[in-house]
Order: C-alpha cells, then structure tokens, then sequence
C-alpha cells in the first residue's frame, strides 16, 4: 500500500509517495505554476491533490474529477507536516463518490 507524505523544510515543500518525490502531473492539468501547497483550499492544493490521484489511481481522468473535491476534504485539512496512506485515500474517494 502507497505512503504519501508532506513536510515543510528549510528547503521548501517535499511531497514524496513511497520514499520518491511525487510529481506535479502538469500534463494532466496544471492549475498553478507554484507548485504543490496544502492546509487551505486553492490551485496549488488541488495540484497536489491531482498528482496524489494520478499516482495512486493511475487513471488521469477519474483523477481530474475528483481532484477538487479530494483536495477540500483532505488535502486542505493537512497539517504542517503529513503521512497519507492508501487506505485513507480509499475510504476518502468513497465518500466522494457517495454524495
């Protein structure tokens, strides 16, 4: 099962999923220049939501759908610095899908 994680460093922000720096997936749709943030709803939340999605899901498609709505019920509800399990995203794109 994947692991995700975000920390905040002197460096600046590092998303990394399984040990390995996660990709923005602008090909899929790039929403902001700025590259990946979280804790608040916005472009760059939603990116990382996207890139969270692509990854894991590996369909770009169903990832673009539920990059907003994943990005306002998880990713804008991070803290500083987070650990995301494969579960958590199952269980969280459940719950989308239900409504």
């Amino acid at each position: 099962m994947k692991t995700y994680e975000g920390k905040r460093t002197i460096d600046g922000l590092v998303v990394t999923a399984d040990d390995k720096r996660l990709d923005e997936h602008y090909e899929v749709k790039r929403f902001t220049k700025y590259g990946f943030e979280w804790t608040y709803e916005g472009e760059s939340p939603q990116q990382l939501a996207l890139a969270i999605l692509v990854d894991y899901l590996g369909d770009k498609e169903r990832a673009l759908r539920l990059s907003e709505p994943f990005m306002k019920s998880v990713v804008a509800n991070f803290d500083q610095d987070w650990v995301l399990k494969g579960d958590e995203i199952d269980r969280a794109i459940k719950g989308i899908e239900k409504r």
